[in-house]
């Protein structure tokens, strides 16, 4: 993560162009920095001072994404209660992303971006999680950590096509994304 991170009224502009950035290359992926500039409320020349170029934008955003994810892994407190039910709670807060992660997975340039391969605490707290989860008795021991957590991410994906392309209620996804996620990784 950036530690040398801006704050104060810097920083809430560059959250602001990130969170229109997100927005807006959602809609479109071949948006203009001039777009997300009007979306943002900041002029261009703003933009470019602090994303020169749009990889240098692409980029913030994955990290920021990262930052988004760790956020919503400490939300769903994956030390508290019962493992399984901790799973089910981070797949939650992730369920949450699910628009600006669309954009991310389905955005050639930032789907290989490097910073995904980078391990992050939130990858560690989750393998830990399932550790536990395998200790408890909760999660089925045959399923390393790794297996869970591809499986939650491919299961979160589907769920947010699945509100895309069928049109379906978010909660009605989440519910079968939970439920999928349940009977996949369930001991015994």
């Amino acid at each position: 993560m950036d530690t040398d991170a801006p704050t104060g009224a810097r920083a809430r502009t560059r959250r602001a162009i990130l969170d229109a950035a997100l927005t807006v290359l959602a809609q479109n992926a071949a948006a203009s920095l001039a777009d997300i500039a009007v979306a943002a409320g900041v002029g261009r020349t703003t933009i470019h001072r602090y994303f020169p170029e749009r990889s240098d934008l692409l980029a913030a955003i994955g990290t920021y994404l990262l930052e988004r994810i760790d956020a919503a892994t400490v939300r769903a407190r994956l030390e508290d209660g019962a493992a399984d039910a901790a799973l089910e709670r981070v797949c939650q807060e992730y369920f949450e992303l699910g628009d600006a992660l669309l954009f991310a997975f389905e955005n050639p340039s930032l789907a290989q971006w490097a910073g995904w391969e980078t391990e992050t605490e939130s990858d560690r707290a989750l393998a830990r999680l399932v550790e536990r989860g395998h200790a408890e008795g909760a999660l089925d021991p045959r399923m390393p950590a790794s297996w869970v957590s591809e499986t939650m991410w491919a299961l979160l994906y589907t769920a947010w096509q699945h509100t895309r392309t069928n049109e379906a209620p978010k909660h009605a996804a989440l519910d079968l994304c939970l439920h999928t996620l349940r009977k996949a990784t369930r001991a015994g």
